[in-house]
């Protein structure tokens, strides 16, 4: 798992994020958010990686 910055264009990426949810429902933007980690997920194509990224995400301080 990659825990370094790896997108060139993080700044652009969390914009286009945001733009994606305007206007949506709660409810359609948790739909939307699914969608997209299951579309990115299917690009990763690697359990243990994927695993480790729930992981780590689950294990982020409140």
């Amino acid at each position: 798992m990659k825990t370094s910055l790896n997108l060139p264009d993080a700044d652009g990426f969390y914009e286009q994020l945001l733009d994606a949810h305007q206007g949506l429902s709660d409810q359609q933007s948790a739909l939307l958010n699914a969608r997209l980690i299951l579309l990115l997920a299917n690009q990763v194509g690697d359990a243990r990686v994927l695993k480790e990224c729930v992981e780590a995400a689950r294990a982020v301080p409140e």
